[in-house]
């Protein structure tokens, strides 16, 4: 693929549930998004099943005239089904460990196959400019396998909503945050 592939952290929700809608301020992102998006050429959008993320690009969609389509492979990663306490720092344990996994749980080795499992296909297909919108931990966890140097700390810098393009050009891969919202 000599194209670009925008990979789309959701806008501000009002919890991690999958039927969780966006805030007041997250519909406003939302519209930011599409504004940002309308001078940049989509051929596709491949989003999570979750809510949140299916109504951050709805904009985009309705602009460019283009279906949503749905990929579970993008879903919010499970760190564990037991309440943690101390999920954050269980959560940066993972980083350093990706093979590191709680009970019920997704370690990061598996929850970065499935996405670069869709980044791969994507990869190979005709369309040109794809956007994929995600949530925050799969989206470090791509970024992460693009790019080795993505750590805990570039994730802890992610924002509501975030953008990055990865662009491959005569098989070099280059990443660039480009939301500046």
């Amino acid at each position: 693929m000599q194209g670009k592939v925008y990979i789309v952290r959701h806008c501000e929700a009002t919890g991690q549930a999958a039927e969780a809608k966006l805030t007041e301020q997250g519909l406003k992102q939302a519209e930011e998004l599409g504004e940002f998006f309308s001078n940049i050429k989509v051929d596709r959008i491949i989003s999570s099943p979750f809510l949140r993320a299916i109504h951050s690009i709805e904009n985009v969609s309705k602009m460019k005239n283009l279906q949503i389509e749905v990929d579970d492979r993008l879903r919010e990663r499970v760190l564990s089904t037991k309440n943690l306490l101390d999920w954050y720092s269980k959560l940066k344990k993972t980083y350093d460990d990706v093979n590191l996994r709680f009970e019920g749980g997704e370690s990061s080795q598996e929850a970065m196959d499935r996405i670069v499992s869709l980044f791969d296909e994507v990869r190979k297909e005709d369309s040109k400019h794809i956007i994929i919108v995600t949530h925050g931990n799969v989206m470090s966890l791509l970024l992460k396998h693009v790019k080795e140097t993505f750590s805990f700390k570039d994730w802890e810098k992610l924002s509501n909503p975030d953008v990055y393009k990865i662009e491959t050009v005569s098989h070099k891969v280059a990443v660039n945050r480009i939301w500046r919202g």
